[in-house]
């Protein structure tokens, strides 16, 4: 009841957008309400709210950045209270467990507090467990289906409110799924322990040690690493401490190994569970959700990013139908179009803003009545990692260009992605000429900008272009690559 009585008002609002006008202020003072509104609520959908913070292929600006900044805002469980948790977890008092403690959190999450700790003469950072939140995540999950059901109703004129309750109920169950994990500090020991192994080699990626003589159920104890959450770098950035542009490749290059070589996903990407520490090494946090990659799902995501990277539409279109993003009314000529866009954008230095604008704009609304484009469960934690790279890299650099800065990191893994996958090869000899002139393409379009002899995308796009002719000639599909007006002219002393 308490739900749906906080609910109700929000979402009138929202079925009287239908004929009310509504204005920018407008939405941004009620995505504000939505956001403490949910806060109210608790654990579960702070929770939720966070993960949905991640989706803009579900909830646009400014819904999805409010929704983002819940993590910042859950109210620590005062230390008694805490303090009878661990007491709990180790049969005795906290002071007999460590040799210090302090009794006001580091952080706090919306399933549990981190506190500074000293145990066997080592600094350690203790996870604790906010009490009840299993039953209380388990009645919440029952509430929320039953209102996701009434929403329906009421909308059920209005399909692009539909489409977002179909993807919210993706996000729902797969969170209520997962979310089972993550209040079993057992499990997750267990998952930083693997990932730790798996980057033990990987110099500039850390995982804290466990220690695992210390772990219960509800309380975890670590090694404490200092560094600062990747989102607040702008001081270390504008004294120079740390170099922007090595951040991005590093976060792409750790979820990368997670997910195409290790097959071992963290789930939970957002920027306070992922540091910078003092000698510019990227710490990974909270290993309580992971997803098990198949090597199936490995294989049609590897596919895709080579197609991706040498601009190969059609190979695009194959690779969204094998990781099951066609919408099941759409045909794949319907998806074409919009892959098409999706891949000019990404190749593009422009904001995500931008792209969100220019794909809502010009692709969905003037093309479909549905979105042919749909996240399934198993994509979902993929979605987030990319919308959490991106909007990372634009907060730094707001033109930034994904694929240009992707393509060394795959290229550079490649070999060990395919020893992983059991894969001795990967592409045709035409598919590798084509990706090897992509690549040359974009390195000259960053140098040649750079220097002012070009604008920003010429020599990319040309490269594209001769990538996809050279590819259709080698395969046999034309007489002989034309290059279309030849290569962009130089421009010397261009300011």
């Amino acid at each position: 009841m308490i739900i749906a009585w906080r609910l109700t008002p929000i979402v009138i609002s929202f079925w009287r957008d239908k004929t009310v006008p509504r204005t920018p202020e407008f939405h941004a003072r009620r995505a504000k309400r939505l956001a403490a509104t949910l806060a109210a609520l608790g654990p579960t959908f702070i929770k939720m709210a966070q993960m949905l913070g991640a989706r803009t292929d579900v909830i646009p600006e400014p819904y999805v950045s409010a929704l983002a900044s819940l993590m910042d805002r859950v109210p620590a469980t005062p230390w008694p209270v805490m303090a009878e948790v661990i007491r709990r977890a180790y049969g005795r008092p906290a002071a007999d467990v460590f040799e210090s403690i302090a009794d006001t959190p580091l952080a706090s999450a919306s399933l549990g507090q981190v506190y500074e700790a000293r145990v066997e003469g080592r600094k350690v950072a203790v996870k604790v467990m906010r009490p009840g939140v299993e039953r209380l995540i388990q009645a919440d999950c029952v509430a929320t289906r039953r209102i996701l059901v009434v929403v329906e109703r009421l909308f059920r004129s209005n399909p692009r409110v539909l489409r977002a309750v179909r993807q919210f109920r993706v996000v729902l169950e797969e969170f209520a799924f997962r979310v089972r994990d993550e209040v079993d500090y057992r499990l997750e020991a267990a998952n930083a322990v693997e990932v730790r192994e798996n980057f033990s080699d990987t110099p500039g990626i850390r995982v804290p040690e466990v220690l695992l003589p210390f772990v219960r159920q509800h309380v975890m104890v670590m090694e404490f690493m200092e560094g600062d959450a990747v989102d607040a770098l702008d001081a270390r950035v504008a004294s120079g401490d740390i170099d922007v542009s090595q951040i991005v490749p590093r976060l792409i290059e750790a979820y990368t190994s997670m997910m195409m070589i290790d097959g071992l996903f963290h789930a939970d990407p957002h920027p306070k569970n992922l540091m910078i520490a003092p000698d510019g090494a990227l710490v990974l946090l909270d290993f309580g959700m992971v997803v098990r990659v198949s090597r199936a799902m490995r294989r049609a995501l590897l596919d895709t990013i080579m197609a991706a990277i040498r601009k190969d539409v059609d190979g695009l279109v194959a690779g969204f139908d094998a990781l099951g993003l066609r919408a099941p009314e759409a045909t794949r000529e319907e998806l074409r179009p919009v892959v098409a866009f999706l891949l000019k954008s990404a190749s593009q230095h422009a904001t995500t803003q931008e792209r969100m604008d220019l794909l809502a704009d010009q692709v969905m609304v003037n093309l479909y009545d549905k979105p042919p484009i749909s996240v399934p469960s198993t994509m979902v934690y993929f979605a987030r990692t990319a919308s959490l790279i991106e909007g990372l890299a634009t907060r730094y650099v707001p033109r930034f260009n994904p694929i240009a800065v992707a393509t060394p990191v795959m290229l550079r893994l490649q070999p060990a992605i395919l020893l992983a996958l059991g894969r001795t090869h990967i592409a045709t000899p035409a598919d590798w000429v084509a990706t090897v002139t992509t690549v040359v393409g974009d390195g000259l379009d960053v140098v040649s900008s750079r220097m002012g002899l070009s604008r920003p995308g010429e020599l990319a796009r040309f490269g594209g272009r001769l990538a996809r002719q050279l590819r259709a000639f080698l395969a046999g599909e034309r007489a002989e690559p034309r290059l279309n007006g030849g290569p962009p002219r130089l421009e010397k002393g261009r300011e």
